[in-house]
């Protein structure tokens, strides 16, 4: 059985019976016994008289009395419980051979005996108990009455073992509680484990889709520009401005990708004008020679910025699987707003692939798999349609209804945290 924790009361070294941790017993058991004490007392005397035997037999219950009541001053050494039972057992016994009355005594020295011995001793005790009450009683009353040997004998049984199956449902509850304790600790250290393998793979998806692409833009440009230096310079100091310009927004998307922001221009966008003017810099960032074309189908109407942040990254994977893997000459990029949903398509006319093929083992970045997580974490679906020299089409659907618009950004900050 586990260990206690440090928070929570043990009992005391050495008391290792079955009530050991009923801590409220003990003053219940002192008030008895002082007031059984008290009439056995008080009956002897108003029998015998105040001789030197009624003395001693007082002074013998003060004693005992006194002593139960000081049980717990040297509970420290594992030994006094036991050599403090015993002795509890011997003063009684005692005074029940001078003065059977104070077999009455029996029930709260037994039930402290219970507190402290094990089943077995504490058993063997009470029967040696039983037997020297019935004893006693036998001694003042006239013939054998049966019932007098077995009563008091089942009786003492009968409860030490009621108490011993009491004892075994109760430390069987506390260790299905200490497994319970553990396994929520196990939970628990399961979920931080997977929260932080959770923000990793955010991390990563936004990075490669944002900061991975501006980089990949920029090198882009810097190239156009090499080869048009000398032919063309105009148009290479255009395209070095451009690279310059992609690579402060790229400085500010990772400060704020670090500080998890919506980008900045689609973090206040009430006409709903802001996103497809991101996307039209995102396909011009990701593909600077113009094969792109963006449209714009429906009236734009504001959208979370959530949602538009997860548009333009989507926006940026998409265009950079054209340009690596496609081998496209045209690409469009459609943004549809309807009344309770938005569509984004992007569609090329590239060597196409076989989708139920593609593993995420197989792909060099995030790609697809980044695409599906992002969309899905905000309540959104992605379809993919293609063939091998029929292009591919790329859609993602996001509902614009409110209950799924707040789900979508909880599910965000959820799993942002």
């Amino acid at each position: 059985m586990p260990a206690p924790s440090a928070s929570a009361p043990g009992p005391a070294a050495g008391v290792r019976g079955i009530l050991a941790p009923a801590s409220a017993l003990d003053r219940w058991l002192l008030v008895v016994l002082v007031v059984l004490l008290a009439a056995c007392g008080a009956r002897y005397v108003d029998r015998h008289g105040l001789g030197i035997a009624g003395a001693a037999v007082l002074a013998g219950a003060a004693v005992l009395g006194t002593a139960y009541a000081t049980r717990g001053l040297l509970a420290g050494r594992a030994w006094w419980p036991t050599a403090w039972a015993l002795a509890m057992v011997v003063l009684w016994g005692a005074l029940t051979v001078v003065a059977p009355s104070f077999a009455w005594c029996a029930v709260p020295v037994a039930f402290a005996l219970l507190r402290v011995l094990p089943f077995g001793a504490a058993v063997a005790v009470v029967i040696a108990m039983t037997a020297l009450l019935t004893a006693a009683w036998l001694r003042i009353t006239e013939g054998v009455d049966p019932v007098q040997l077995t009563g008091p004998l089942g009786v003492a049984l009968v409860t030490v073992l009621a108490y011993r199956a009491l004892d075994r449902e109760s430390r069987a509850r506390q260790e299905l509680l200490d497994r319970l304790v553990e396994a929520q600790a196990d939970l628990a250290e399961e979920q931080h484990r997977t929260g932080a393998l959770a923000e990793r793979t955010r991390l990563s998806r936004e990075i490669h889709d944002s900061v991975g692409q501006g980089l990949s833009s920029i090198n882009l440009l810097l190239q156009a520009a090499d080869q048009a230096w000398e032919r063309q310079p105009a148009a290479a100091r255009d395209h070095v401005r451009t690279a310059a310009a992609t690579a402060r927004d790229g400085l500010d998307e990772v400060r704020r990708v670090v500080r998890d922001l919506a980008p900045a221009d689609l973090a206040s966008d009430p006409s709903g004008a802001a996103l497809p003017d991101a996307l039209r810099r995102a396909a011009v960032l990701a593909m600077p020679d113009g094969r792109v074309e963006v449209r714009v189908d429906g009236d734009p109407v504001p959208v979370p910025a959530a949602l538009s942040a997860a548009l333009v990254r989507t926006a940026r994977g998409a265009l950079a699987n054209v340009r690596e893997h496609a081998a496209a000459s045209r690409v469009a990029l459609t943004l549809t707003f309807h009344r309770d949903e938005l569509i984004l398509d992007v569609r090329d006319d590239g060597r196409g692939f076989e989708p139920a093929r593609v593993r995420p083992q197989d792909t060099r970045g995030r790609g697809l798999a980044g695409i599906r997580e992002r969309v899905r974490a905000l309540g959104g679906t992605v379809d993919v349609d293609s063939a091998p020299g029929e292009g591919t089409t790329l859609t993602v659907h996001f509902p614009l209804t409110p209950d799924a618009v707040t789900s979508g950004a909880l599910a965000t900050d959820e799993e942002t945290r």
